[in-house]
Parts: C-alpha cells; sequence; structure tokens
C-alpha cells in the first residue's frame, strides 16, 4: 500500500538506499479515511495531509507509476502552488513514462489546473472531479479512452472544447453530478454540448447537442427540453433515460423526443426510470414503435403513475426481455391491461378491460421482477394470475 511504503521509507535510515516507492505502480492517496475531531483540526490536518503527499512524491520516481488517485479536502494554502502537481505533469510528460490513470478530487477549495501544454503519450483514463478546474492553451492525449469530469462547475465552455478536441480516440466520456440526487437546473455549461467521432459511451447531464456517429451506449439525465438535437447517431445501440418534469408540466405539452425519437426507435436496449414513464405521460402524444428493441428495463416509484405503460408496451412489437425493478407504482386508471392495480374498487370494471385488449407481446421470453420480502406472496399471486400470451415465455423470474 501507499501509506506502508511511503512511510517505510522516509523514516528508516537503515533503508535509506533502497526506496520501496520504486516498487510500487499504484499510488492512491485519500484524505476522507482520515478522521478529524473538529473542524478546526480538519484545516490545519488537511495541510499536513498534502505536505504527505508532497513529500511521498518528492521520493517517487515518475518513471514506475501506471496509476495514480489523489481525493482531497483542499486545505487552507493556495492549492496550485503544491509541489506535488509538478510531479504529476513531469509522470505525464515522461519520455518513458508508464502512467495510464489520473483521478483527482477536490472536495472544498477551488483548484485552478493552469497549464499551455496538457499532454501525455500513455494516459488512457483522466479523471476530474468537485473543485478542480482546468485552464489550458492546448490539450494533446492521444490515447486517452475515458474521460470523467464530475461536477466540474468551473470548467468552462472553451477549455471543454480543447480538452475533448484534443482527445483523438477518446471513447468513454461521462460528464455528471455527483453531489446530489435531485436535478441541478444550473448544469455545468459544458454539459449542453457533445460533438466527437470517436466517443462510444456518454453518461451526460441536460445536454442539448450531440453528434457522436461511433456512439453505442448513451445514459442520459435531465428535465425535460422542448426539443434535442441529435445527429449521426446510426450505431446506437442502448440507452438509459432519466427525465424529469418541470414544475409547470401539469398538462400534455410539446413531443419531448425531437431527433432523438428517430435515433432511439432503432436500439435494441431500453432502460427507464419511474421519472421517465412519468415524463413520457404528460409530453408524449404519441409513442415511437421500436421496432428492434429487445431489452426494456423499467424502475419503480410509489409516487409515480404507470399511465404511459399500456402504450409503452404495446410500441415494443419484438420485446424479449422485460425487467420491472420493484412494481410499485401510483395508482391511476390508466395503467390499462398492464397491471393488475385496482383503483377505487374498480376491480370488476378492470377484469371486463383485460378481456377485451389483447398484448403485442407475442414474442416475449423471458419477465424478471424485483419484489420485496414484504408483498412477495401477494404480489406473486397477482401476476401469475394474469394470461401469458407469448409462447416463448414459459416463467416469470422473481429477483
Amino acid at each position: 500500500p501507499t501509506k506502508v511504503a511511503a512511510s517505510t521509507s522516509v523514516l528508516s535510515k537503515r533503508w535509506k538506499n533502497n526506496n520501496l516507492l520504486a516498487l510500487v505502480d499504484t499510488l492512491s492517496f485519500d484524505e476522507s479515511m482520515v478522521v478529524y475531531p473538529n473542524e478546526e483540526e480538519a484545516e490545519s490536518g488537511s495541510d499536513r495531509f498534502l505536505d504527505f503527499v508532497d513529500k511521498t512524491l518528492r521520493n517517487c520516481p515518475t518513471k514506475t507509476i501506471k496509476k495514480l488517485s489523489l481525493s482531497h479536502r483542499g486545505g487552507n494554502r493556495f492549492t496550485k502552488s503544491l509541489g506535488f502537481y509538478g510531479w504529476i505533469w513531469s509522470a505525464m510528460e515522461e519520455q518513458e513514462s508508464l502512467l495510464e490513470e489520473v483521478h483527482l478530487k477536490c472536495t472544498r477549495n477551488k483548484v485552478n489546473l493552469e497549464r499551455k501544454l496538457l499532454t501525455s503519450n500513455t494516459l488512457v483514463k483522466l479523471t476530474l472531479s468537485r473543485e478542480y478546474c482546468l485552464e489550458v492553451e492546448r490539450v494533446f492525449l492521444p490515447a486517452l479512452k475515458s474521460l470523467s469530469l464530475l461536477t466540474v462547475g468551473g470548467l468552462d465552455y472553451n477549455n471543454y472544447r480543447r480538452l475533448i478536441k484534443g482527445c483523438p480516440v477518446l471513447e468513454e466520456l461521462l460528464i455528471t453530478d455527483i453531489s446530489a440526487d435531485a436535478f441541478d437546473p444550473y448544469p455545468p455549461c459544458c454539459t449542453a454540448y457533445v460533438k466527437s467521432a470517436s466517443i462510444k459511451r456518454l453518461l451526460l447531464h441536460d445536454l442539448s447537442y450531440v453528434k457522436a456517429p461511433s456512439l453505442v451506449y448513451l445514459d442520459y439525465s435531465s428535465h425535460v427540453f422542448m426539443n434535442y438535437r441529435f445527429v449521426d447517431l446510426d450505431s446506437l445501440a442502448e440507452v438509459r433515460l432519466n427525465l424529469k418534469l418541470w414544475d409547470h408540466h401539469k398538462k400534455p405539452n410539446k413531443p419531448i423526443f425531437g431527433d432523438l425519437r428517430v435515433y432511439i426507435s432503432n436500439i435494441t436496449t431500453l432502460h427507464l426510470s419511474a421519472d421517465s414513464l412519468e415524463a413520457f405521460h404528460f409530453c408524449c402524444k404519441s409513442m415511437p414503435v421500436f421496432k428492434n428493441l429487445l431489452n426494456l428495463s423499467i424502475e419503480s416509484n410509489k409516487k409515480k403513475g404507470w399511465q404511459v405503460m399500456p402504450l409503452l408496451l404495446k410500441s415494443c412489437p419484438n420485446l424479449h426481455t422485460l425487467i420491472f425493478m420493484a412494481l410499485v407504482h401510483r395508482v391511476t386508471d390508466k395503467c390499462g391491461d398492464a397491471c393488475a392495480c385496482t383503483p377505487n374498487n374498480k376491480h370488476k370494471k378492470k377484469k371486463k378491460k383485460k378481456k377485451k385488449k389483447k398484448s403485442k407481446l407475442e414474442c416475449l421470453e423471458t419477465v424478471r421482477v424485483g419484489i420485496d420480502a414484504d408483498n412477495s406472496m401477494f404480489l406473486r399471486a397477482n401476476l401469475l394470475s394474469l394470461p401469458i400470451v407469448s409462447s416463448n415465455c414459459n416463467n416469470i423470474h422473481f429477483i
């Protein structure tokens, strides 16, 4: 471990010429593992932690490290002046460097990383989290395949654009807010625009424009916009949507899909949050036909209704696998024959409705349902009583 190697190398006089850090290829510094008795001690303790990091890296050769992780509070000092950032730049730019991963996180004081040229021929993964900001004139990271910007609110559009342009083989881009479960109505400006010929996986919040011809996987969380501009997504195969209504959405509005509608209708796997189901119901006058969709998973929430569920299932004519992450939802009179809920004691009317409607899931092969142990017997009985119209579906799997 980093701590053992560093303390042994620093404290032992007998091993003065045998630096054990030369035998280490991974360095991980995490201040969250340090317990401070009070806030005052935490401030001075954070400075001591950074001193330890600085001294450790001075004793560590830059050519041997493959992975570096640093997570800290920031201390009281002007953080960008700390010497260990010079070590990081040297390790990245070293001709014979082995450095493949750098992960930097600061939770309190803002850290400005200023470089005229940010470059590395070996770096494959880069993560900047929370208070880290990047100010660069040029970027050239020819081997970088994964870039994560996690709640980096200080990264402006120009620096973000230089960063993306300087990564010609980038395959995975994550731009998200890890600080809260709620949606942030004022996300970083860099999330509004993604344009890359190489990106295959995207995880983003509140973007409005995407052009990514190699994109295969999209994980998208957002409040509902009136229009989305998605261009050249012909390779898209899997989508995870978490769409949330603004407070003023109380009745059906303009379609929310925009250009995304064309591309998600060709995907094979779709994951929907409970908020997305509600957004579809209030904002979609029609549902695209998912003619190639084979796998559908749906999350549930007892405060969100399933009004759109009948329309959604009928829009998936070739569905093979259907997964419900729990069955709880707000009971309404518009679930149709998609579930066995009985609002306002209308059980008889519900049964008649089921007999009249025919399911469009003849290709269904697998149904998986996640249920709580407390209600397992009741839900099992209800589900097993429903008619199975697909001859290929012999079982309902409870998880």
